[in-house]
Parts: C-alpha cells; structure tokens; sequence
C-alpha cells in the first residue's frame, strides 16, 4: 500500500468497474428496498445540497444492499420547463433568433439536441460522488413511457371531473410570459414607498384617502374598502368615490381582510392584480378589470393615455397627473414585500388568465389520513405539522404553463371553443366522430412541471402498464427530499400515488437540513458563496474559483465584492480531500436541524480519519504479511484480542439503530470514535506486545484479530466511505480467503451477543485510564515519551493490586515504564507529580527526570504569556462600548477565550507549585 491515502485514481478505478460490472442493478432475490431519487433539472449541476442528499441515500442503498435486500436506487432528470426553454433562448439570442421566429416544432427539436449534448452534466457528477444507482433504468420525465403515463392521468382526471379549465388569478412573468407555481417565486423585502391617494366622495361631500405600494394599478381599482368595525369610516360604508384618472364611479364596502392599522385604514380593491383583492372581490361579487398585457402594459381598460406604457413608467406618469390634480396626501418610505420569478429575477404580477386546474379537496383527503394512521412516517416528525397544514388549506392547483417545452396539454378546441381531451386528434375524432373537415386545434401551453413529478415515484416503474417492477418495488421505502418542497412534490406524490395506484407512494419521508455556508448564510451564487462539491474532492486553484464564481452573474455589478471576499477565504483555492471525506462530513452533519452549516475544516477532519484507516490498515498488513493468520484450531486471544472483539459488537449495534432511525450523523460518530480512538489509537497499540515477542500462539491470535477485525470496520463503513474501504478490503480478501469481487456486495456485519465481555471492557478499560494517567503527567512535566520512568503506586482496592499483578508486564511495556511497584506501608510519599484511577494514586517522582530550573523558567515564561493575554481580553470586556455594540457572537468568544485563559493559568501554577517541592 502507498504510504498515504492517495484517493484521485482509486476512485474513478473503483467507480467504473462497479458500474460495468452491474453491481447497482436489483439482484432479484431479498425483500424489496426502493429509493426513487429527487429528479435534478436536465439544466443543473450537482451542488452541495444535491451531494449531501445523495450520498445518504447512497449510505442507506448501499447498507440495505449488504443487508441482503432487492435494492434499487431508481435515478433519473426532470425536464425542467422553464429552465431549459431558457436556456436554448439565451442561445437563440445569442444568433439573434427567437423561438416564434423559428417556431416551435424547430424550437422543440433544438432543447432536444442540446439535452442529448449537454443535459448530462449532472449524471456524470452523481458518477463521480459514488452513487450506486441503477443506471440500466435512468428515467427522464420526457421519456415516451413517462410521457404516456403524464397524458394518461390528465385524461383521467378530466374524465372524473377533477380537471378544469377557468379563469383565475395567477403568478405571472411578464419576462418569460408564462404562470409560475409558488416553488418558482422569491418573495422579500425591498425599498419602496407608501402613497396616501385621495379619492373624492362621488357625493362631493369630501374624500377618502387609501394607501398604496402601486398607485398605477388605481387605474383597475373597483372599490375602496374599510375594517366595518373602523368607527372612522362606518358612516361611509355604501357611499361611492370617483375614481381619479379614471373618472369612474366605485363603492366604499366593508370587509375584515383591511387592517385597521395599515396606512389610513382604506384601501384600494384591485382584484385583477392582487391575490387579496380578488377574495374581496369573491365575496362582493366586484367587477375584475385586468389593466395590464401579457407584458405588463397597460392596455386599453385604461384611458388613452396610459395605454401602452411599462407599469414602472405609468406609474410615474400616474403620479404626475394626482400630483397636479392635488390629490397626493404624502409619500413615505415603506419596506415592500416583492414576488420575483427565480429564473428571470422579473417582479410578477397577479394575473387573470384562462388556465387548467385540478381540484384538489378530494385528493387531499387520503394523503391527509395516510400520515394520520402513521402508513407514512415523517422524519424528523414535526415536519408532519408543515404537511398538514398545506393539505387542511389546499387550494386548486394550476396545472399549466404558457411554454412550449414540457408535456404538451392533450386538449383539443374546436372553431366554437368546445373542449376535447384525448390521447390524440385522431382518436378524438373517433371516439366523437367529427367531420373531417372540423377544425382542431391543440392547446398550446404545456403542464406543470411538477404534474409529471407527483407521478414519479410509479411513473418510473412503468404505470399504467402492470410491469414487474412496479409490482416489486411499489411502494418504494425511503423519500429523501428537502422541506421546501413538502408542499410541491411530497404531498403531489402522496396524493397521485393513492388516486392512481390505490397505495402510498412511500413510507417513510425523511426531510434532510438544507446546506449553508460556513456563516449560515444560504449559499446563491448571487451571494458568491457557492462551493461546487466537486471542488472539494478534486480541488481547485484560487483563480479558477474566482472565474467560476463571477461568471454568468445575473448581477455583474456584484463580481468584484465576490472576488475579494473570495480570495480572502481561499486565498490558495480548495485543496483536493477526496470523495470518501466529504461523504462522511455529509454524514456528520445530517442532524436533525432544519439548517445545516457547512465548514471545510470538517472535511479536513475527516481526510485525517481516511489516512488513519489506510495507516491502520498499512499497520495490520505488515504485521500479517507472510505469516499465518488464521489457526487450525481455537485461537488463543489476548485481553486486548478479547476487548476489541466485545468492543466491536457495540459498535455494530450502534450504527445499525442510528441507520434504521436515520440518524446518520450518530452512526457517523460511533464509526469514527470506535476506529480512531479504539480500534486505531488503542489496540493497536495494545497489540503490539504480543506482535512483537510474545508467545507465538498469542501473536497468530492478534494477527487473526487484527485482520479480521479490520475488515469488519470495512464493511461496517463502506456505505459511508465507498472507495478507501474497497481498496482496502481487496487487500485483505486474499488474506482471509474471502469470496466475491466487491465489498459492496458482502454481508453487512451482524452484532453477535455471544462476543460481548463486559469483564473484559472493564479489564481494559482499567488499563487505559493508567496508561492515559501516566502520559498526562509526562505531557504536563515535559517527559519525553521515549524516557523510562519509575512509576510508585499507593492506596487502591484489592482488584487494583490484582490487575497489577496480570497486567503488569503489558503497562510497562505500553507506557514505557522501568520500574512499577506499590509504595511501602508507612513510607513517605517522595516528590512526584500525581494521577488518580478511582482511588490508585499513581505518583511519578520527578527527581532525576528534568532540569528543575529549567522546567520552571519555561513554566514562568508562559504564565507571565497567558496573563497577559488574559489582561488583554479584559480589558475589552470590561469596555461597555465593546460589550454593547460588537456583535453577540465576538463577546461571547472573548468571554470563552478568558475562562481558557483563567484556567491555563491555574494549572500552570499547580505545576510550578508541584515543581518547587522536588
């Protein structure tokens, strides 16, 4: 083996072999064992919360393949409408085309070309993170199987009633010109203003004065509505106003949606472009008038000369016009809760358009009961509230979108506007036996891309066809997925899974944190915080970090504020820490926290732990190399033997309960505290004795021990760290004699209660603290390692002077000790720096071992060094300015670091006491 844990090549090796050798695919025997993975965008690229998600799955594939299970990981991309059809126009730009130039069947055949080119971005990384996922069945949402089954469900729905078609208030991009779900809109707080408009009493008889973020939409306004408990404005309820600009006359009404509170109390209504407004106008039964294009100009329910301006423009001009009319009462700074589309940055508009729905009460019922009885089991549990609460409050869900890329609506209209849905125009025909000469024409928007998503996890298994698979693997068993899509793809899945299949779609959900920067701050490359996973396993160069982070900025303005804080975080770039660490800080990290921080320094923590497991391993294999391994009878163990084998059972159980909960962040932490601290810090050190002079029937005892306990760890940490536990183990496989080409396909470790030694633990467990008692004084005295000792005991029971007895010869040799023995009955205690193990008092006299005055010099010049440090800090806090206006995290940093500092000092001055009594 190399002396270090090289990880570059071994990987991609190991990956391609996995993959050519079909080792991913189910191996048909085995109860079932599904995951169906989240779709990525065809557009997209893997980002940190993609590989976190994706590496625990993996873990729970890959565990429940060792287990023995019939394992699939079904992978597969979505089409991603909006997105892709961006793409390829950006690219159309770019040749000065757009898509109705063009036209859409060519439009249609270019996203196509550029998927086959360029859409696979994202399944080769999900190759490079070591997802085992059967390739052989990777799905796209566009595929002619899934797109049968997308037509399949509309039909369906239509024919029950549960597909519409109506006039509502949407989301709308006046970029992209298409609706957008609620998943596709940014909502936060901006800069604006308040406008107080005054609008006079029809009567003459005076004004009233509404509050406005948008005096431009007045011009749609269709009433001014108060609180009807508002004593200011009860007299006037019934009454009309005259509309300025507009010259039309509306009601004042009253209704419970206005804050009393907010601006004068009076509000404009403006159902065609507010979602509030348009359930007033529900209630009242108000006119809607849409004042804006497709656009977002204003159009010709608006007078003559507004028409055809921008919105932003036509406010302008709108406040011009009250402004010489006088009817401006004041205009303050105001905080404004703006809706953007995520893919065009565009601020939406509300938006009355003819588009399909589905009603959703009916399908809502089940899927509420289905986590009610507990058939579906969330994780952590409290997200069952979030579930809930969208599901008692669910609205009709608007299924379409004004795009041309996507599943095509399979709607047909005559010349007259009759409706016909169908699989084609021929079998419409048929089936409503129309003229030929009838004129159909196919509706142009396409659906959601959510709709083909909710039937994924059976859609993917060959519904509506009643193929093998979908009677092996449905329903699947685990759902990974984030909680900001509970609402949009969970809860879909859930409720198409039951109406479709009549069974869940999944058991158990579990919602993973989502991934921020080491600050908490979400990542965005708009931010310019974003780390490419990839970076951090193969490592990047600070000036193409830089390129990557600035380029292609929807803000290019924010480039060189990225590039500075950039390179003063990475001033040397990422170095490369291998696939195996990052997966297992993933692991670390998946508390259960809603939010997640990510820090590179864990990941530097954990390529230690790697290199650790590969010197241990180089350890075992020099130790076993050419020697016989394993006995032909009963093998003679030594204590540490006995202990690591009763150890190792915990272990097994430990992670085994984590993995089943998903706790993946404590079955991290039992696999790193049993290979670091015992496997690697002790027993082997422990083992060393009986390697290295002992009886030879001890010694092929160890090395049994040693090899086949390090092979146990292997597979125990396999799904976690694929690739260095796959070289290793294909080192010990000829050692052992084991069987099969792979560690991914061998049994996972099973706990065997029969091995456990709680005698034995508490044997060794004894020798540890004496050993870890006598390298505490020597790291606190100065004592060199190599330095021979005399070590006196004193006190202690009667089974501490027996396992004296046993284990003295190992301590020795352990803690390199020349001399043990107990104090005499009545002997004065010599000077010596003490430690205690209950109540052994193990005492080390210090006469001899250093140089008095040297020790204490060098002791002096650190007190005098911590308390001026000490003196430093506080002075700060004792600074009220400091304390009151530094942020909370700085002073309670400076507070930790005085109680260190305090701390420090005491014990230096404990051992400077101990110094002056030799």
């Amino acid at each position: 083996m190399d002396k270090s844990f090289q990880p570059e090549a071994l990987e991609t090796n190991s990956y391609e072999r996995w993959e050519k050798s079909g080792y991913f695919a189910p191996p048909g025997k085995g109860e079932p064992y599904c995951i169906m993975i989240p779709p990525p965008n065809v557009t997209g690229s893997l980002h940190m919360g993609h590989a976190f998600q994706q590496t625990l799955m993996d873990i729970l594939i890959r565990y429940h393949r060792m287990k023995g299970r019939n394992t699939l990981w079904l992978v597969g991309t979505d089409h991603a409408g909006i997105a892709t059809q961006m793409v390829v126009e950006r690219q159309l730009a770019e040749a000065g085309l757009d898509r109705r130039t063009i036209g859409r069947e060519e439009f249609v055949k270019r996203i196509w070309q550029w998927k086959e080119e360029s859409g696979g971005t994202i399944t080769r990384q999900l190759r490079r993170l070591g997802a085992s996922v059967d390739w052989s069945r990777e799905r796209f949402t566009l595929d002619p199987a899934l797109s049968n089954a997308v037509q399949e469900t509309f039909i369906r729905l239509y024919n029950e009633g549960l597909i519409y078609r109506g006039k509502r208030l949407v989301n709308w991009d006046p970029v992209l010109l298409t609706a957008l779900s609620d998943l596709e809109v940014e909502s936060k707080e901006e800069p604006g203003e308040l406008y107080h408009l005054r609008y006079p009493l029809a009567d003459g008889s005076g004004s009233v004065v509404v509050a406005t973020t948008r005096p431009e939409t007045m011009l749609g306004d269709v009433a001014v509505a108060v609180n009807p408990e508002d004593e200011r404005y009860q007299h006037l309820v019934g009454k009309e106003v005259l509309l300025p600009l507009a010259n039309r006359k509306i009601p004042i009404i009253a209704d419970n949606f206005v804050e009393r509170d907010f601006g004068t109390g009076c509000v404009k209504i403006t159902p065609a472009h507010d979602f509030n407004d348009f359930a007033v106008a529900e209630r009242h039964h108000l006119d809607k008038i849409n004042i804006f294009t497709i656009e977002a100009k204003l159009n010709e329910n608006v007078p003559l000369e507004y028409q055809g301006l921008d919105r932003f423009v036509a406010r302008k001009k709108v406040l011009e016009a009250l402004k010489h009319l006088n009817l401006i009462e004041k205009i303050e700074k105001y905080t404004i809760k703006l809706s953007r589309g995520d893919r065009s940055g565009a601020i939406l508009e509300p938006r009355i358009t003819d588009q399909w729905f589905i009603k959703m009460e009916s399908l809502a019922k089940p899927a509420i009961e289905a986590v009610t009885n507990g058939k579906i089991r969330f994780t952590p549990q409290n997200w069952e509230k979030t579930y809930f609460e969208w599901m008692n409050n669910i609205q009709d869900w608007c299924i379409s979108r004004q795009l041309w890329w996507g599943h095509r609506i399979p709607a047909w209209y005559d010349e007259n506007g009759k409706i016909y849905v169908g699989e084609s125009e021929a079998a419409i025909r048929a089936h409503h036996k129309l003229a030929p000469d009838m004129i159909l024409t196919q509706d142009e928007d396409v659906l959601d891309t959510w709709f083909s998503s909710a039937l994924w996890p059976f859609s993917t298994l060959g519904w509506p066809e009643k193929t093998s698979d979908l009677e092996t693997f449905y329903p699947t068993n685990t759902l990974i997925t984030g909680f900001d899509i509970i609402f949009f793809w969970v809860a879909r899945m859930v409720m198409f899974g039951l109406k479709f299949t009549g069974e869940i779609p999944f058991k158990d959900v579990y919602i993973n944190g989502l991934i921020q920067d080491q600050d908490g701050i979400k990542m965005s490359k708009t931010k310019g915080n974003v780390i490419d996973p990839l970076d951090v396993v193969d490592g990047i160069d600070i000036e193409s970090l830089v390129k990557k982070r600035t380029s292609s900025l929807m803000q290019p303005q924010l480039a060189q504020k990225i590039e500075k804080a950039t390179r003063a975080q990475f001033p040397n770039g990422i170095q490369a820490y291998g696939m195996d660490a990052l997966r297992f800080t993933f692991s670390a990290l998946a508390t259960p926290a809603r939010y997640i921080r990510f820090d590179l320094a864990r990941v530097e923590g954990y390529r230690h732990f790697c290199n650790k497991l590969w010197n241990a391993a180089r350890f075992v294999l020099m130790n076993v190399e050419n020697k016989e391994v394993v006995s032909k009878g009963p093998h003679s163990l030594s204590l540490p033997d006995r202990w690591i084998v009763s150890k190792l059972q915990a272990v097994k159980q430990e992670v085994e309960a984590a993995l089943n909960t998903y706790r993946f962040d404590l079955a991290a932490q039992a696999l790193y505290d049993f290979i670091w601290h015992e496997f690697c810090d002790w027993y082997l050190e422990l083992s060393k004795p009986a390697l290295q002079g002992g009886e030879e029937a001890h010694a092929t005892g160890t090395r049994f021990v040693l090899v086949s306990t390090l092979e146990e760890i292997l597979r125990l940490v396999h799904p976690f760290m694929p690739f260095i536990t796959e070289a290793i183990w294909e080192r010990l496989k000829p050692i052992l004699k084991l069987s099969g080409d792979t560690i991914m396909l061998q049994a996972y470790p099973e706990y065997d209660a029969s091995k456990v030694d709680l005698k034995i633990e508490a044997e060794v467990n004894w020798l540890k603290a004496m050993i870890e008692g006598i390298r505490n004084i020597r790291g606190s005295m100065n004592i060199s390692p190599a330095k021979s000792i005399t070590v006196l005991l004193c006190k202690g029971s009667s089974e501490d002077k027996a396992r004296i007895a046993e284990f003295k010869t190992l301590l020795c040799v352990l803690a390199k000790i020349g001399s043990l023995d107990f104090l005499p009955n009545g002997a004065p205690k010599p000077p010596a720096a003490t430690a205690l193990v209950g109540d052994l008092e193990i005492l080390i006299p210090l006469a001899g071992l250093i140089d008095k005055e040297a020790e204490m010099s060098r002791l002096q010049r650190e007190l005098d060094k911590r308390k001026k440090d000490l003196e430093r800090v506080q002075v700060k806090l004792h600074n009220p300015h400091f304390v009151s206006n530094a942020p909370p995290d700085v002073v309670l940093q400076e507070k930790k670091l005085a109680g260190e500092l305090e701390k420090a000092i005491s014990q230096l001055n404990t051992r400077m006491h101990e110094m002056e009594s030799i």
